[in-house]
């Protein structure tokens, strides 16, 4: 089983596409990207704490969220675009940067025997936007927030 995300970008288009398999059914990966109390717990590096302002996780919902490392913070808002029992399409956008908005979808394919493979896409606006992400230590936070879901779904907080 792999316990490191894959992170591919598209050569043809701007597009990030992100691969993890987990111990956990579908409907626990959904619950874990929907409820703001768990996600907040899991999501981003080990070093920061995110902050939930707003979370309404349904289709036509939107968010806003704060990470905070030290005196530092970061934030970040986006919409529900449409949530699914097993699809999630949502924008997302650094609010530093709020002329670069993604389009997100994740969705999760059963393995069988209680594993389920992760699939997410990131549609940016420009191949260099693209390539700003993946430059920008992005798979440590993924693989972070990821290990940090591992423990709540073996702790069974999931």
């Amino acid at each position: 089983m792999t316990t490191t995300a894959t992170i591919e970008a598209d050569p043809n288009l701007p597009i990030i596409r992100t691969t993890r398999d987990f111990r956990a059914t579908p409907a626990q990966l959904m619950r874990a990207h929907l409820d703001p109390e768990l996600y907040a717990r899991w999501v981003g590096p080990h070093d920061i704490t995110t902050v939930l302002d707003e979370w309404d996780a349904r289709t036509g919902g939107s968010w806003r969220m704060r990470n905070v490392r030290g005196d530092e913070e970061y934030s970040f808002h986006g919409s529900f675009h449409d949530v699914t029992a097993d699809r999630i399409v949502q924008t997302f956008t650094w609010d530093a940067m709020p002329e670069s908005v993604s389009l997100e979808t994740l969705w999760f394919e059963d393995l069988g025997d209680g594993r389920t493979r992760l699939h997410a896409q990131s549609l940016v606006d420009s191949f260099e936007g693209r390539d700003g992400w993946l430059e920008s230590g992005m798979e440590v936070g993924v693989n972070d927030g990821y290990a940090k879901l591992d423990e709540l779904l073996e702790a069974g907080k999931v």
